[in-house]
């Protein structure tokens, strides 16, 4: 494995005091100082979590009825379950599910997981409290205070979630400066795929190699390159509080325990990123047999009783969307035809399920001769994949740019929702004549197209065509009703700051 079998610590000239397994005093507190972002993070989200619990009794607290006349009469008591006993109990059992454990906090869906099991267990609590003391409670109040609970819950962690990501990106706070080790093809690889979300706190500060070789001086690389380095005395040199095991570094079960015993006690993070890419965790399971951690990776689900839900949904609010929206067509339509003679509506032939045909429906945002235009703009092309991109596009006429930016002209394509040949989110449909679904790209067409997608809420028109591609076959392998609903909720701020609309 290379570099990895000289993890032992080496003597150093100075006496350093040792701390836990012979790990030097000086790392040990600074790691400690590194990784403390999370305490006053979950603090103000315990406060958080009292004050949601409160506010939902507050409101059910209003709405109180049929309740024991002892009970009613002791506004004391009331008080003290609804705004002490309950938001404790709801804090001891968020604490209990590890909603306040820092592996969660900052990233990923685990976290809103943990606090709507955590939920289910304060119901089950309420109501056994609730017979032993055979409480008459109105169901509608202690319901609307357990589901308010809930869901403030939820979107006072979602506030802060924001908050931490705000703190991380613009002023680069609570993050974890972290050590890639592993070949320098594999540490750049996760390097670029933990580039992609700043969000996530993790800020790569360097790459160990273990084999293969060096770069040379001349060589551009993001972050620092060593070899040959001792990997403790290398972590506390670039003040690093966590070490991400890359690719087949992973792939020797000895060293890299020898690795996490040395840093037991010393607050840094040791994880490991396996060469398999782009899965998300849903799909990916760990059982131990006799030791060794296997790494289960299940098949995507693409039918099946969620898939059913998708297709009802998708019909649902694409009738109720068609519904809302058609008092504003005519006005749409009228400033279309102002603007350039011809059709409202813009029908191309797009490539859909299982490769079959349809045509999409879209507000025309172009002049009428735009198709006689284009090779005369083809060398003004500034995508680097199949379709045209161009910002200032001199085909689009005024009222078509305000079509675009507000993503207006992409409503009509609830029709092709309605007829089932798009879905709300998916991947981007392309056009019929410059599909080439040869390779991985075929995966594309194992589901419908959408509206909106993953490239929609990551940088739209402003992506590379090898960026739309990975997020396009990331949705296929990963779907989820989660996911859907995540991106959907996405794409409502993305159309409001008209992110990378042209």
């Amino acid at each position: 494995m290379g570099e990895l079998d000289s993890f032992e610590i080496l003597p150093d000239h100075a006496v350093v005091p040792v701390g836990p397994n012979g790990v030097p005093r000086s790392g040990w507190q600074r790691a400690k100082r590194l990784a403390r972002w999370h305490r006053p993070y979950a603090a103000i989200l315990v406060l958080l979590d009292m004050g949601a619990v409160a506010l939902s009794s507050l409101i059910a607290a209003a709405n109180l009825e049929n309740a024991d006349v002892g009970f009613k009469n002791e506004p004391g008591l009331f008080g003290l379950i609804s705004y002490v006993f309950l938001p404790a109990v709801w804090l001891l059992v968020l604490w209990g599910h590890g909603a306040y454990d820092r592996r969660y906090l900052g990233a990923g869906t685990d976290e809103f997981k943990r606090v709507v099991r955590a939920s289910w267990t304060v119901v089950a609590i309420v109501a056994f409290a609730a017979f032993a003391f055979k409480l008459q409670l109105s169901r509608f109040s202690v319901g609307s205070a357990l589901v308010g609970g809930l869901v403030f819950v939820l979107i006072f962690r979602y506030i802060a979630r924001r908050a931490l990501a705000l703190a991380r990106t613009k002023f680069h706070l609570a993050t974890h400066r972290m050590l890639l080790i592993g070949t320098l093809q594999e540490a750049l690889e996760v390097h670029a795929a933990i580039a992609r979300d700043p969000a996530a706190g993790l800020v790569p500060v360097g790459i160990h190699l273990t084999e293969g070789y060096a770069p040379r001086p001349s060589t551009v690389t993001p972050v620092p390159v060593h070899a040959g380095r001792d990997i403790l005395s290398l972590v506390r040199e670039l003040n690093a509080d966590t070490i991400a095991v890359c690719g087949s570094a992973s792939a020797e079960p000895v060293e890299l325990r020898r690795l996490a015993w040395q840093l037991e006690g010393t607050g840094i993070d040791l994880a490991v990123a396996p060469q398999l890419t782009d899965i998300a965790g849903p799909r990916v399971h760990i059982r131990p047999i006799e030791g060794i951690p296997l790494l289960y990776v299940e098949e995507p689900k693409l039918s099946g009783l969620g898939w059913l839900f998708k297709n009802i949904i998708d019909r649902v609010l694409a009738l109720l969307g068609l519904l809302i929206c058609l008092p504003l067509f005519p006005f749409v339509a009228l400033a279309i035809r102002l603007s350039d003679r011809g059709p409202i509506f813009f029908r191309q032939p797009r490539i859909g399920r299982e490769g079959k045909t349809f045509k999409v429906w879209k507000l025309r945002t172009m002049y009428v001769d735009a198709e006689e235009r284009l090779a005369t703009l083809s060398d003004q092309n500034e995508s680097d994949g199949l379709l045209f991109k161009m910002k200032n596009d001199p085909r689009v006429f005024r009222v078509g740019r305000w079509l675009r930016a507000s993503s207006i002209d992409e409503l009509p394509q609830l029709i092709n929702v309605l007829m089932g040949e798009m879905s709300l989110v998916g991947p981007r449909p392309l056009p019929a004549e410059d599909g080439d679904f040869l390779g991985d790209v075929r995966r594309r067409l194992l589901v419908r197209p959408g509206i909106t997608g993953l490239w929609q809420v990551s940088g739209r028109s402003d992506l590379s065509w090898d960026d739309a591609v990975r997020l396009d076959l990331y949705y296929v392998d990963n779907w989820s009703l989660v996911l859907d609903l995540h991106t959907m909720w996405r794409t409502i701020w993305v159309v409001v700051f008209r992110k990378g609309a042209y």
